[in-house]
């Protein structure tokens, strides 16, 4: 049987006994309510009765019938007792309905009656029958000179009972009925809530979305209809750097802003990089529907930081190779010449030539001197040289570049120069000044690295100069860019230091950018 049905049937045998009880509770207490009005009614009429002079004085002279009789006959009828019977202080009846029964004793105990005390709903078997009666003493100054017994028939308050129990036992069915409809309704709404789900199979539903949400090595977040977070893992939260509480609103967690926007569209999105603290994560994002209704959003993340890491590093490691082939093959080229030169008798011709290539090769920033002393700010201004010289571009370094030590942390190193340089040798290349340059500043103040990147480019537009380091945001054309400043200021910070455009270029110069990494290299020079 049906989780549901064993519900809809537990509460409408509850609802069954809960009125089975109360009709039940309800029909005692009105019969005894009844039992004892009718014992009051009793009693107040043989009150009065013993209270006439006429009964206290032929009751104190043991006078039977006559005026007794007569009164016992109206008293009964007035008021449709089954009998009202008057006896002597010895119990022999005096009046009573059957006037042959006169002069006998009372076939039930008068003796509390006697004693002075009134019996009240007795229900008691006399001559006419089970009644319900009472008692009372007939004074004659402070002497008891007999009794009057009042009673009525039991049918009488059974009669009124079956009336009152039949009204109950009508509101007690249509009790019964509305139990009955409103535990069908919950049934029905416990199914739509469940969509119709048995517990078993929710227990293991959530066994199996444990297991998947705390199981797998993406971070899974998920938002309800009104942007609120509704299902997260541990793996989300460090991920994203930030908590993640249920019933938050999206809005007020510090996300990623491509994050933001990929919730807001509610489009399907596919392997979106955004920036979370150091991180580079991959973001793919569903909209939920259930029966054509909108039930939220999931959004799941991979971590693309070791990756990403690890191709910048090929990058540089590519783009000096490429330059050492290059120059392999140029100094081949001299040699053979200065080799036929020599062959053929041309040494005035050759001394020239030497002379030529010295004079050259004069301060090229892929020769550093003891300006630059770590190697790998070496090798990333060597391979950053020969890329621009392959676009037609110059790569200088500044006259008062001085880094004596070696650096701490080569990756955030790389991160933050190479993506300074990469988007200045774009900015010369696509600027209108010829010859395109870029000029490299680097100055040690003790463990701080200072850091500057001019171009010749046109600058930074008014437009993009407040936006400039969001991610997503880029001047260039091709899809895929706008994470480089991005990743350079957040590497930057997370060594508490920053990346800011000093100057967004005018005039003769394009947009010169500075960078702050304390603890960036060692103090021991």
């Amino acid at each position: 049987m049906r989780f549901s049905r064993q519900v809809l049937l537990l509460q409408i045998g509850v609802v069954v006994l809960v009125v089975g009880i109360g009709v039940a509770l309800v029909s005692v207490l009105l019969r005894q309510t009844l039992t004892d009005q009718y014992g009051r009614r009793a009693l107040a009429i043989a009150k009065s009765v013993a209270a006439d002079p006429v009964v206290v004085a032929n009751a104190a002279a043991k006078l039977p019938g006559g005026p007794l009789e007569e009164r016992v006959l109206a008293v009964t009828k007035v008021n449709e007792a089954l009998f009202v019977v008057i006896t002597d202080d010895k119990g022999i009846r005096l009046a009573h309905p059957t006037a042959s029964l006169i002069g006998q004793k009372v076939s039930t105990s008068p003796d509390v009656a006697l004693a002075g005390q009134d019996e009240v709903s007795a229900v008691q078997s006399g001559t006419l029958g089970l009644s319900v009666r009472s008692k009372t003493p007939i004074w004659q100054g402070q002497r008891v000179v007999g009794e009057v017994s009042v009673g009525f028939e039991v049918g009488d308050p059974t009669g009124d009972f079956n009336r009152l129990l039949t009204i109950t036992l009508l509101f007690a069915g249509g009790a019964l009925l509305l139990g009955a409809g409103a535990s069908a309704l919950l049934n029905r709404r416990l199914r739509r809530v469940t969509h119709g789900l048995e517990p078993h199979e929710l227990t293991e539903l959530l066994y199996e979305r444990e297991a998947v949400l705390h199981g797998i090595g993406e971070g899974v977040l998920a938002v309800d209809e009104a942007n609120r977070v509704s299902v997260r893992n541990d793996e989300a939260e460090r991920l994203l750097g930030t908590e993640l509480p249920l019933g938050a609103a999206l809005s007020e967690l510090e996300l990623s802003p491509r994050l933001h926007k990929a919730v807001a569209e509610g489009r399907p999105v596919d392997n979106l990089l955004a920036v979370a603290g150091n991180r580079v994560l991959v973001i793919n994002s569903r909209a939920v529907r259930l029966d054509d209704r909108p039930i939220g959003t999931v959004l799941t993340f991979r971590d693309r930081t070791d990756l990403d890491t690890l191709t910048r590093e090929l990058d540089g490691i590519r783009a000096l190779s490429d330059g050492l082939r290059a120059q392999r093959h140029e100094f081949a080229n001299r040699l053979h010449t200065l080799y036929g030169l020599l062959q053929l008798g041309h040494h005035t011709e050759a001394v020239e030539y030497l002379q030529t290539l010295t004079d050259s090769s004069s301060a090229r920033p892929s020769e550093l001197g003891d300006a630059v002393a770590d190697p790998y700010l070496q090798a990333l201004l060597v391979a950053k040289t020969e890329q621009a010289q392959e676009k037609g571009l110059t790569l200088n370094l500044a006259e008062d570049t001085w880094v004596p030590t070696t650096v701490t942390d080569p990756i955030a190193a790389n991160t933050v120069i190479g993506n300074l340089v990469d988007n200045a040798l774009h900015a010369a290349r696509m600027g209108p000044r010829r010859p395109a340059t870029v000029e490299v500043g680097l100055l040690a103040e003790g463990g701080t690295l200072h850091v500057s990147v001019v171009d010749s480019g046109p600058g930074v537009p008014a437009d993009l100069r407040r936006t400039l380091f969001d991610e997503g945001v880029s001047t260039k054309i091709a899809p895929g860019h706008g994470l480089g400043l991005a990743l350079a200021r957040q590497a930057a910070r997370a060594r508490g230091g920053d990346v800011w455009l000093a100057d967004p270029g005018a005039g003769e110069t394009g947009a010169l950018f500075v960078a702050k990494l304390p603890g960036m290299l060692t103090e021991d020079g």
